[in-house]
């Protein structure tokens, strides 16, 4: 065997059977007999061989790898969806390569191209900043399904995504049925998802007759930036305060409620706030935040599936799956009587 890794000749002479019949063997083909099997798999034991992916990919023309793109790594939203992509993955068979490249487009394409390279059977793009031709040409290549956004271009591109304008909806409505007409919003910056949550939040408004008291601050949706935008939202000014706070995404509404308290006052007794995602807060259950909560798990599992009915259906018309949030009512939010106003 010398002192490299051991090969399929090495197993097969071990056995003393022939090469394609430990090929056949470790497939689980049922061409082999049990004798000949366990001899086989006893043999790769001794040896400790590994099967070649890359080699096997090639023969048989499919690698059986999924390659998916994550925007934020730091952002636990994205690891929650992910975990339901996995999941479905694994149960069909497929396996997964992970890069990501945060909101650089360059680099998200360069990433891409990576994975490309190593060719996987298809794409999961767990939102992205790619630019529309890139994404055109990178479904042209290989099977591409989007996780978050429906804005994509193509007719074979597969997209699953939470309603937006209903979440934001059901933010506003819990906290107009709580008393609080002073709500702003605090917006996650100028990207599709934040767009559409700040255009829920003012139909909502505009639908509970508070058209006049709609009020966006810039933000974003780091926890620094949510900090930043509560702090500018309840700052003096020529009107009253908010009572109430909507917050683009939940690590943005973390850094709001520490603004509020560095302020002297009350989660949820002086200002209730709102967030939205429904992340997993581990650590951080004591802040109990009152979130608009997005089925992660299933976007993921929706994902994944509609990936592997597009690598089995190719030419399919692209299908567009949106989902419903709801609302987490926790402790973050009050009536607006006991924030005194």
């Amino acid at each position: 065997m010398g002192s490299g890794r051991p090969t399929i000749h090495d197993v097969a002479a071990r056995a003393g059977v022939s090469k394609s019949l430990v090929s056949l063997a470790l497939r689980g083909s049922p061409r082999v007999s049990e004798e000949s099997r366990a001899a086989i798999l006893a043999a790769a034991a001794d040896l400790g061989y590994r099967p070649n992916a890359a080699a096997r990919s090639l023969a048989v023309r499919r690698s059986r790898t999924v390659g998916v793109l994550i925007l934020d790594l730091h952002n636990p939203v994205f690891p929650e969806i992910l975990d339901g992509v996995q999941d479905a993955l694994r149960t069909n068979g497929f396996s997964t390569m992970l890069v990501t490249g945060g909101s650089d487009p360059a680099l998200q394409q360069s990433e891409v191209e990576s994975l490309l390279q190593f060719q996987v059977e298809g794409l999961i793009l767990i939102s992205h900043r790619l630019a529309p031709e890139v994404l055109r040409a990178i479904a042209a290549e290989v099977p591409t399904v989007v996780v978050t956004r429906s804005d994509v271009p193509g007719t074979r591109i597969d997209t699953v995504s939470n309603d937006d304008l209903v979440g934001a909806g059901l933010a506003v409505d819990h906290l107009v049925a709580l008393g609080h007409r002073r709500i702003a919003c605090l917006s996650g910056g100028d990207n599709p998802v934040s767009r559409a949550r700040v255009q829920g939040y003012e139909t909502a408004m505009e639908r509970h007759g508070l058209g006049r008291l709609v009020r966006t601050v810039p933000g974003g949706l780091t926890d620094t930036a949510g900090h930043d935008a509560a702090r500018s939202a309840l700052g003096t000014g020529t009107g009253p305060a908010p009572t109430a706070l909507f917050v683009a995404n939940d690590m943005a509404a973390l850094g709001a409620v520490a603004a509020v308290q560095e302020l002297g006052l009350r989660v949820p007794d002086d200002v209730s706030v709102v967030g939205y995602d429904g992340i997993a807060m581990g650590g951080l259950r004591s802040v109990d935040l009152t979130t608009v909560a997005q089925p992660l798990g299933e976007m993921g599992e929706t994902a994944a599936r509609s990936l592997i009915h597009r690598i089995e259906h190719p030419r399919a018309r692209a299908r567009h799956v949106t989902l419903t949030p709801r609302l987490a009512v926790r402790g973050t939010t009050a009536p607006v009587a006991a924030a005194g106003s």
